[in-house]
């Protein structure tokens, strides 16, 4: 399947499906699904990053039992909209899971989604150590509730 615009995702949503978002990171990747009526983001717990081929699979078994149509995949782009290595590391993920996956992908912009999710375990008074490990799904719900809300707006 191919890359494709955020605006074109409900025309791949099939009735009982959902959408993924992820949040990759250099050691884990966060992960996210909707619910589905596609209306809230859930997140899930993270995938530790071991070398692609097992991320793959575990992202593909991932989305089998989730029955996900399609990903949405934060894009890490700096403050000033350009593009850097994460963003470029992000891409050529997505360029690599294609092939695998029978899925069409979207990019999101994340700029501060990892902030706005760590202010928001903040505020529920998780304790750090919890933090730490909740924070890349915590993003990636972050980044796919942007995707719901702005695809309920249009």
């Amino acid at each position: 399947m191919p890359i494709v615009a955020v605006e074109t995702l409900p025309g791949y949503l099939k009735s009982g499906s959902v959408l993924a978002g992820l949040d990759l990171g250099d050691k884990t990747i966060g992960v996210a699904v909707s619910d589905l009526g596609r209306v809230f983001a859930h997140p899930r717990p993270v995938i530790m990053r071991k070398k692609f081929t097992p991320d793959a699979g575990a992202l593909l078994g991932l989305f089998a039992r989730e029955n996900v149509a399609a990903v949405v995949m934060g894009l890490p782009v700096n403050m000033d909209g350009s593009e850097g290595p994460r963003a470029q590391a992000s891409r050529a993920f997505v360029r690599n899971m294609l092939p695998l996956a029978d899925l069409p992908f979207a990019f999101w912009d994340e700029r501060l989604s990892t902030v706005a999710a760590e202010r928001a375990l903040l505020e529920m008074d998780v304790s750090r150590r919890k933090r730490d490990r909740r924070i890349d799904s915590a993003a990636a719900a972050f980044i796919l509730q942007g995707v719901l809300d702005r695809l309920r707006a249009a």
